[in-house]
């Protein structure tokens, strides 16, 4: 069940469960405004994780912090949140 309003998205909750694989690899920031940077995606590139999980400190709960690990990494506290986009 939704608590929240959706995302631009359309998705709910996305927040604080695990933190989630994304797609693009790790990389630096640039000074200027970017729209949708990625980073790497070669295989066996860092990639980055997003949110948080339920045993972060509640700073660490949101969209805005990322880490990265190895893709071969495992952990209780990683996972990855499947959506499908209707057409």
């Amino acid at each position: 069940m939704a608590g929240k309003q959706a995302n631009a998205r359309g998705l709910y909750d996305m927040l604080g469960n695990v933190w989630e694989w994304c797609l693009d690899g790790r990389r630096d920031y640039a000074e200027g405004l970017e729209i949708d940077p990625q980073g790497t995606t070669a295989a066996g590139a860092e990639r980055v994780v997003r949110g948080g999980s339920w045993s972060d400190e509640a700073r660490n709960c949101r969209c805005a912090c990322r880490s990265q690990y190895d893709p071969g990494n495992r952990d209780y506290a990683l996972g990855f949140r499947p959506s499908r986009v209707q057409v």
